[in-house]
């Protein structure tokens, strides 16, 4: 290597440095755009009975309604009327919280309601799928 490319060498790392550091993270976008966060949860229980639903539904709103950041709030059943290809069947309880932003469901995430929750409930569900997104 000749002794003229390595200034040229070294600002091109310089440039290539500068334009990836300004690019901004996912995350970093969603702060900075203050999106909301929709914290989506669905639940397969062990014992899928009309009162074990309700139950879940009760523990839902006792829970994980009321913390800080919380712009929308349903807990609910599958709606079974529905069973076209593309309904996806296999749960049986649906939480949808949406959050302010990313902060307040990070610090939902470690509240004690929330983990009192999944403590007092984790024996019933047979299965659990989180779907998070940022949504404007």
């Amino acid at each position: 290597m000749t002794r003229r490319l390595l200034p040229f060498m070294a600002a091109q790392l310089l440039l290539a440095f500068l334009v990836v550091s300004l690019i901004p993270l996912p995350g970093a976008w969603a702060a900075e755009k203050r999106v909301k966060l929709a914290h989506m949860v669905y639940f397969k229980l062990k014992d899928s009975s009309l009162e074990q639903q309700e139950q879940m539904v009760a523990a839902c709103h006792k829970y994980l309604k009321n913390h800080p950041g919380v712009v929308f709030f349903a807990a609910g059943t599958l709606a079974k009327e529905y069973q076209r290809e593309v309904n996806v069947r296999d749960w049986d309880i649906a939480l949808h919280v949406v959050f302010e932003n990313k902060k307040f469901h990070d610090d939902y995430q470690v509240h004690p309601e929330h983990l009192k929750f999944i403590e007092e409930n984790r024996e019933k569900w047979a299965a659990v799928r989180v779907f998070d997104s940022f949504v404007e």
